[in-house]
């Protein structure tokens, strides 16, 4: 059972039980405000469990100009944050021996099937050579099947031009037609590297949630709630918000960059979040609140005695070490100094060694573009989490990601 603690227990106990300082939780609640005092954002919601205990703190107005205030129970776009969801969904059927890591994923993509491969990142899409082998589900969870966002390697290269033709990449997100018609197109693209070798960012998360829903034999929007949300009292998570929910759904905010001003990047109402979509997106469509994350959480890191877990010790054991060679890091372009700290374990990040106050080694989780932040430290048995609604200005993530870190670790006691 977890236990939430109100301002007249903080007041009784000035060292909260879970080793969680009372000043200092009140430190980082200040950090936050200073981000809303600035006018970079209307309001954010944390939360932080550990030892048993959950903080959530709610702070500004749900929008700019809305006096309305932002509430524990506000539901955020998660982006990236969709993608350990999908990844334990999957990890639920290798449990069940319905799909095996090493197997070749032919049976349920066929149309990833009989690959040829770019000779070099910069060749034309004829330009090209057999696969060495099938694409595993295992290079899936890893992304190393040899799709992803290629601009990281070159921005302007023949495959990038045909990804985004097609719709695919990240800069058209969200795909908008059926998940067939996605792997259809992806199908006519060649790999960009042989399956295995190098990891690339995000197409891997989207294939597997088509992938997910082939294997159970329904959409993948029932099979995260029958099997994750509604198990771990989820009620909140989902791929679109219900009309009786849309008030609690804030705008998302971005920069305008030709006045520098705050915009409207997707509204709440008739927003990409106001009705079903067509695809569901297991690389980053779901929204969520900060209980529903914490939840999830606290069952990857075996809180309440493990009684909630859908997925085994073992499993997420295999699931949060790092699955990649110092070579394949070298040779996968990402954020500039990325590898130097992290690595990738089956759908998620995990870190390898202490660069900052916040989050050391056998920490893992991910982030998400709108400003979100979901890890867990099994270490220190937290489970953060930041949730706001803005697009960074950068290729980088915002500042108070960071700074939200630095003020859960500063908060520690014990």
């Amino acid at each position: 059972m977890v236990a939430r603690l109100d301002e007249a227990t903080t007041a009784k106990h000035p060292i909260r039980s879970g080793g969680l300082a009372s000043t200092r939780v009140d430190r980082m609640h200040e950090t936050m405000r200073r981000y809303v005092e600035s006018g970079r954002l209307p309001g954010l919601v944390t939360g932080v469990s550990r030892g048993g205990f959950e903080q959530i703190d709610a702070v500004g107005t749900i929008a700019f100009g809305n006096s309305e205030p932002m509430r524990r129970d506000t539901i955020f776009r998660l982006a990236s944050m969709t993608k350990p969801i999908t990844a334990v969904a999957t990890m639920i059927l290798v449990e069940e021996c319905r799909v095996r890591l090493d197997d070749p994923v032919d049976a349920w993509l066929p149309e990833l099937a009989d690959r040829k491969v770019l000779r070099t990142i910069d060749s034309s899409l004829e330009d090209t050579v057999p696969a060495k082998r099938s694409i595993t589900l295992r290079d899936l969870l890893t992304f190393r099947a040899g799709y992803g966002e290629v601009l990281f390697q070159s921005w302007n290269c023949p495959m990038q031009k045909a990804l985004a033709d097609a719709q695919l990449p990240l800069v058209h997100w969200p795909f908008s037609d059926t998940a067939d018609e996605f792997m259809k197109r992806l199908g006519k693209l060649p790999l960009v590297h042989q399956p295995g070798e190098r990891w690339l960012y995000h197409m891997c998360g989207e294939i597997l949630g088509v992938l997910v829903a082939r294997v159970a034999r329904q959409s993948l929007g029932l099979f995260f709630r029958e099997r994750i949300f509604e198990p771990l009292g989820m009620k909140d998570t989902a791929f679109f918000v219900p009309e009786e929910k849309m008030n609690r759904l804030p705008p998302c905010y971005r920069t305008d960059p030709s006045t520098g001003q705050v915009a409207i990047h997707d509204a709440a109402a008739g927003g990409l979040y106001a009705h079903p979509p067509v695809f569901e997106g297991g690389g980053g469509g779901l929204v969520s609140t900060v209980a529903d994350m914490l939840a999830f959480g606290r069952m990857m890191l075996g809180q309440n005695g493990g009684r909630d877990r859908i997925l085994s010790r073992p499993t997420i054991e295999l699931m949060t070490m790092d699955h990649l060679t110092p070579e394949q890091k070298a040779a996968s372009p990402f954020f500039p100094s990325f590898w130097d700290a992290y690595g990738w374990g089956l759908g998620l990040a995990v870190i390898a060694r202490r660069h900052e106050l916040g989050r050391g080694p056998g920490c893992f989780g991910w982030d998400g573009t709108f400003g979100t932040s979901w890890w867990i430290d099994p270490v220190e048995d937290i489970v953060g989490v930041l949730m706001s609604q803005r697009v960074p200005d950068t290729m980088a993530m915002p500042p108070i990601v960071g700074d939200f870190w630095t003020s859960v670790y500063q908060s520690i006691v014990d």
